[in-house]
């Protein structure tokens, strides 16, 4: 079995006694160029969300270039959907290649290994066939709403979608920031509802029901199994959602933005504007804490809220031994891997960075 390529690729930068972190995709500099060579001499434009795919490479959404980038098991990089700097919205039936795209934000695998992503500004969920390389709008219209609850998705408003992850069942729940929902799409059906959320910006009722609550910016989540984790923006909180008992329960930040509380409780401590989450290893829930610039964790078996990256200050750099000595600049996609290996869309820095833990 193939290992995972960055474990080859970038092992020699692993120090098994010390944290690192270091760039994996960009210069620092803004642009797009690089396809067909190596990813750390290439340039982005403000990368958000980041995941691992099937084939074990990194996806990457290069949203101000409005296009996906990936990252192959020899560290080169290559353009897979989008043409690249140009925005619009086209091309469904054709090459993904050949498409424009609005700022996609978070990007996703359903069980079939194909490839589905969030245009945040053109209000849709775009699909990409990996076998024929044929893109297709799988929900929304294009036009900015709230609308279409129980009908098929592709006919459905929703509104600055920003995070989606693929269910249990392998239904897709979607972030609809700009309606404070959470939507489901079936994936036998296409049909779509309201998972949870009401519309209301309000403060979530801890132990509530999960249809019945109110969401202040549910801006990213992530599952596992049965448990959804969902980091709200605007209420500067992270909520543990149940979809067997149909319960939220409240986890990390009091709802006050800021940057306290780490290595003590995590319900204790203050946020900044969360916008990307991940499951890691031991179940340990980790944020991209954008307005802190920082990467923190939510220990599970003790309840505290670490700082993993960051010192709560924008910056770039420096890279090294010392994560918690490079500054980040409003990180927004947060991936961590089988190996507990954590990849950051460091948004205007202009870099994807691999941090390396203790070992790792």
């Amino acid at each position: 079995m193939k290992k995972h390529f960055f474990f080859i690729f970038f092992s020699f930068l692993v120090f098994l006694d010390a944290a690192r972190i270091t760039t994996v995709l960009g210069t620092g500099e803004a642009g797009f160029s690089g396809d067909g060579g190596p990813a750390n001499k290439a340039k982005i434009r403000g990368p958000f969300g980041v995941t691992i795919g099937p084939d074990g490479c990194l996806y990457v959404c290069d949203t101000y270039n409005h296009c996906i980038r990936k990252i192959d098991e020899k560290g080169i990089v290559f353009t897979v959907a989008g043409v690249g700097e140009e925005k619009g919205y086209s091309g469904d039936g054709g090459d993904a290649t050949d498409a424009l795209l609005n700022e996609p934000y978070e990007v996703r695998f359903d069980a079939k290994g194909d490839m589905y992503f969030v245009e945040m500004m053109n209000h849709v969920i775009r699909k990409v066939c990996m076998k024929t390389g044929r893109i297709s709008t799988f929900a929304g219209t294009g036009e900015k709403g709230f609308k279409g609850d129980g009908g098929l998705a592709e006919k459905a408003h929703l509104n600055r979608p920003h995070s989606l992850q693929f269910g249990p069942n392998g239904d897709l729940f979607i972030c609809d920031i700009g309606n404070h929902r959470i939507r489901k799409i079936s994936i036998d059906t296409r049909i779509i509802s309201t998972f949870s959320g009401t519309g209301k910006k309000s403060k979530t009722v801890d132990g509530g029901k999960i249809d019945k609550v109110h969401l202040n910016g549910p801006r990213a989540i992530d599952l596992i199994g049965n448990t959804m984790w969902l980091a709200l923006r605007e209420g500067n909180a992270v909520y543990r959602l149940e979809l067997d008992t149909g319960t939220i329960h409240h986890v990390a930040g009091t709802g006050k933005k800021g940057f306290s509380g780490n290595g003590g409780t995590a319900k204790l401590a203050t946020l900044s504007g969360p916008k990307g989450i991940a499951v890691g290893i031991e179940g340990n829930i980790y944020l991209a804490d954008t307005e802190s610039h920082s990467v923190r964790m939510i220990d599970r078996k003790s309840g505290t809220l670490e700082l993993i990256a960051g010192d709560g200050k924008k910056g770039d750099g420096p890279e090294g031994n010392n994560p918690k000595k490079c500054r980040m600049d409003r990180l927004h996609g947060i991936f961590v891997d089988k190996k507990g290996l954590i990849y950051v869309g460091d948004t205007n820095t202009h870099r994807v960075r691999l941090i390396e833990m203790n070992g790792n």
